[in-house]
């Protein structure tokens, strides 16, 4: 399981995806910090008192082949924008999910969304072989289910108090995917969309 991912870097006209480091620290707070992204109660955005066990659990993950958690860079200054990952990998049945994504505010709606997940989508189906990716969201969370929906995602179902909040509150998760049958079409549709970003 270890081996699945290897080591990934991938490269749009807009953003790299990054392997996440420890040394990403400083720039995903300040990229959080574009929007106060932490206070969006579904959410999980690392403010400055949990920034340190956001990175630890994520490379752990990682360690374990779980996960691969990548920074979004911005390729015209070299800041980081945002955070996303590879999770809930399982190599034998060739699925894995893509989620725990944010983006400062400022590139939010500015395409650099679609690309990712044109990158992301294109590695996992076209070099990992997957026949299928899903996505997961909070219920109450619409832009993200608005945006999953947009890059060509079905709606499967919804979990119902799928999750315990850390507020002690339950989450219902609404689940997507795209099948590797589908692939095709989602790739020229997101094709299309990103052609209308300058």
């Amino acid at each position: 399981m270890t081996n699945w991912f290897n080591t990934i870097s991938l490269e749009g006209k807009k953003v790299k995806l990054l392997p996440l480091l420890e040394s990403h620290k400083d720039g995903l707070l300040a990229a959080a910090s574009d929007g106060a992204l932490w206070e969006i109660w579904y959410t999980s955005v690392p403010s400055a008192q949990t920034i340190d066990g956001y990175i630890a659990a994520a490379l752990l993950e990682k360690q374990k082949g779980l996960e691969y958690p990548f920074v979004v860079v911005n390729k015209a200054d070299d800041r980081i924008i945002g955070c996303t990952r590879y999770y809930g990998a399982t190599p034998h049945h060739r699925r894995l999910e893509i989620g725990y994504t944010w983006y400062a505010k400022t590139y939010q709606r500015t395409g650099v969304n679609t690309e990712c997940k044109h990158l992301l989508l294109g590695h996992a189906f076209e070099k990992m072989n997957c026949i299928a990716v899903q996505f997961m969201t909070d219920w109450h969370n619409e832009k993200s289910r608005t945006a999953i929906a947009r890059i060509g995602a079905k709606q499967d179902g919804i979990l119902r108090q799928h999750r315990i909040n850390t507020d002690g509150s339950y989450r219902d998760s609404v689940v997507f995917s795209i099948t590797n049958h589908e692939w095709d079409n989602v790739k020229n549709a997101l094709e299309e969309k990103m052609a209308k970003y300058p």
